[in-house]
């Protein structure tokens, strides 16, 4: 299957100011961020592969608000947990316990957030993939 819903596992090796275009400036703190979307239509999963070239700087456009974090120099894509064919993606990110980062990520639904912060990666991938496992029961 090649659509479905995604998490992006992504660190920020130090603390930053980033600019999430009309949604403002954002303090976020060093440490793991999970941002969770949706990849069906077009391309499906392709797009996770371009949020990684984002973060690489090998691309520019900014399309979401996860692409400003991955624009920044600090940030990195480390890991990608995947529900193919699922479309879970506000339950899967209600699921992830972590720091909202309100107003973020979730511009097309009545969530808070879709970007949630933790310090440490373990925590956070261990919720992420928790959450993954357990929706749509």
């Amino acid at each position: 299957m090649t659509e479905g819903t995604y998490t992006l596992l992504v660190e920020l090796a130090e603390a930053a100011t980033v600019e999430f275009g009309a949604a403002g400036e954002r303090d976020l703190d060093a440490g793991w961020y999970a941002y969770t979307g949706s990849a069906f239509g077009a391309g499906g999963f392709a797009r996770v592969e371009r949020h990684r070239e984002l973060a690489a700087g090998e691309r520019d456009a900014r399309h979401w608000h996860v692409d400003y974090l991955l624009g920044h120099s600090e940030s990195r894509v480390a890991a990608v947990v995947k529900s193919a064919g699922a479309d879970v993606e506000c339950e899967v990110s209600r699921r992830i316990d972590g720091e909202a980062i309100a107003g973020l990520g979730a511009s097309d639904c009545d969530c808070d957030s879709h970007l949630k912060f933790a310090s440490e990666r373990a925590v956070l991938e261990d919720a992420v993939r928790g959450a993954h496992e357990s929706a749509g029961e």
